[in-house]
This record gives C-alpha cells, structure tokens and sequence, in this order.
C-alpha cells in the first residue's frame, strides 16, 4: 500500500517534533497524519482535496474551515458523513472523498 507523507507546494505543516505520526486510509491511499490535526489538514496537505463534488467533475478542499458550509463532507468505511474541518484523525480511520452508493 502507499503512504502519502508529502506535502502539496505552498502546503506546509509546523514542525514539531514531540507531536506523534499515525497514519489513516484516504479511497484506499495511506495518509501520514499527526495526533491533534484536523481531518481537512492531514488530507489537504497530502492529498490536495477533501472530496469530489457530487453534482459535476470537481474536487472540492473545504472552504469556511469551521463547520457551517459543509463543504468538506468525507465518508466514513461504515457510510457515515463526518466534516473534515471539526474531526480530529483517530489512528487507523478509513475514509472516503466520494459518497457511497445508493443504499437499499
């Protein structure tokens, strides 16, 4: 599996180094992320985008950055929306940038 642990040009993360490394799965990528980020950190800096619009071919990296836009919906491994700007990265979270499918 590969491990994200780059960031994008103009991205940069503090460095700190008594902060502890944990990874997550991002649509089935490992993600580098440190404990206390933000989901909307981790995977804009390795990832450039939070999720793909549902509505046309876009991608979308939040916006307001404090959970009233809803902009930064990602999905969970059990299908359930979380925003990106207000979770914290748990160790091991799997997530995805695009809606599951129709539910039955």
């Amino acid at each position: 599996m590969t491990t994200i642990n780059t960031t994008l040009k103009g991205v940069k993360r503090l460095e700190t180094p008594e902060t502890l490394e944990l990874s997550m799965q991002v649509d089935g990528l490992r993600v580098a992320a440190r404990r206390g980020e933000t989901i909307l950190l981790a995977v804009n800096a390795a990832l450039g985008h939070v999720r793909n619009f549902e509505f046309c071919k876009e991608r979308r990296a939040g916006f307001c950055f404090m959970g009233a836009c809803q902009d930064c919906w990602m999905w969970t491994a059990g299908g359930e929306r979380i925003r990106a700007c207000t979770s914290l990265v748990e160790p091991g979270m799997t997530l995805s940038t695009s809606a599951p499918g129709p539910r039955a």
